[in-house]
């Protein structure tokens, strides 16, 4: 058994946040059941252009998209009033649902918190928006770089003092969903000893301000935090004579003196702090760096014993030796069908067992109702009526 193998979730999210929150989930054994919209799912194709695929070219799609990986799939028009039936049923057998909607929009479908609360009590209903379910910006649209921009985070990113610049990774997604799939963990806590379910509230600007936690810890009086850009002498990003990069962080003083003196320069040892020098330090360990390549470094640096690491591209990344022996590359599948997945990013003492590979949308639509309805005193014979008619799978648009 699984952390979470008790646990059902319906998944309604659609940007990543919402799915990375539920794979989080179904990662440690939740039954997570994607509720996906024929009309949002042709949309994607359209955009993405995958309504040009064959059906395995979009099969091999979904198996490759790592969020989607444990996780069944039902395609339900949220229109519809059968599929509403059909998806308060499942909500009566569920614990948690999970929604990046705009705040109102699934009210208006009848199947917000309140609504779905009077099919299931205890629900917990998981809602991640931009900017949150209350505030001025509440009705605000945008994606994550505008919540780091809200949250004042953007204007710390990038080394160029005149200008800020993006993450070149999706750092409010990512970080808003770990915190969603935190926030329903302890709402299930709760409920285990209450009773009670209830709403959480998650907004990608709220947790993309917690990104300042360390700044604002140091530096109380904000007009005192260093202009981006500004950078320590002890911490450095340094290319190499091949044109690759070395990372360094040696800001303990016993890491700065080990460092000081594998680079040849013990005299910069008591200047650690002493700012007005950072820039000629910096200048001449640029110099230094060039003389060597990458290799090198990497040997004359592990034999000091300093704080560094050669700066990966993605694919070197997913061949490193920790990486892989930490599970965190793993190939699934078998022959031509194998694909790429990154590993569970936290583990229990237990392996994370991979139930199943991304689902095409719709494909588990009737082996889920069939299972969910029939439980709650549905005929077989309502079941294919129902898939029959307008809840039928769109599979691969």
């Amino acid at each position: 058994m699984s952390a979470l193998s008790d646990i059902r979730v319906l998944d309604f999210a659609k940007f990543l946040p919402g799915p990375y929150c539920t794979w989080l989930l179904a990662d440690m054994g939740a039954d997570v059941i994607r509720i996906e919209n024929p009309r949002e799912v042709r949309k994607q194709a359209q955009v993405f252009g995958w309504d040009k695929l064959t059906e395995d070219d979009r099969r091999r799609l979904r198996e490759n998209d790592i969020l989607a990986r444990n996780k069944r799939s039902v395609m339900l028009d949220l229109g519809d009033a059968d599929a509403i039936e059909a998806i308060k049923a499942l909500v009566a057998t569920a614990d948690v649902v999970v929604e990046d909607y705009r705040p109102g929009v699934m009210d208006k479908m009848g199947l917000g918190y309140e609504a779905l609360a009077a099919v299931k009590p205890d629900l917990i209903y998981t809602s991640l928006t931009l900017c949150g379910q209350t505030g001025p910006y509440r009705d605000k649209p945008g994606h994550d770089p505008i919540a780091l921009a809200i949250a004042g985070v953007l204007s710390r990113i990038g080394e160029n003092p005149d200008a800020p610049g993006f993450a070149g990774v999706p750092a409010a997604d990512v970080i808003t969903g770990t915190h969603a799939a935190f926030a329903t963990l302890a709402a299930l806590m709760d409920r285990s000893r209450t009773g009670k379910g209830q709403h959480i509230d998650v907004a990608m600007s709220d947790c993309a301000m917690s990104l300042l936690v360390n700044v604002l810890s140091r530096y109380p009086d904000v007009s005192r935090i260093p202009p981006r850009g500004t950078r320590r002498a002890d911490i450095g990003l340094w290319r190499t004579r091949d044109g690759k990069f070395v990372c360094t962080t040696d800001m303990e003083p016993r890491y700065w003196r080990a460092f000081c003196e594998a680079v040849g320069r013990p005299d910069f040892i008591p200047l650690q702090h002493a700012t007005a020098h950072h820039a000629d330090i910096r200048a001449t360990l640029d110099r230094i760096f060039a003389s060597r390549t990458q290799a090198e470094w990497l040997d004359l640096l592990g034999a000091a014993g300093t704080q560094f690491a050669p700066v990966l591209d993605v694919a070197e990344a997913l061949e490193d030796p920790h990486n892989t022996a930490r599970g965190m590359v793993m190939d699934l599948g078998t022959g031509e069908d194998t694909v790429r997945h990154l590993g569970a990013p936290v583990r229990l003492s237990g392996a994370t067992e991979i139930r199943n590979l991304g689902r095409l949308p719709g494909a588990d639509t009737e082996e889920v109702l069939a299972e969910v309805l029939a439980d709650l005193g549905f005929s077989r014979e309502r079941v294919r009526e129902m898939k029959g008619r307008r809840i039928q799978p769109v599979s691969g648009n």
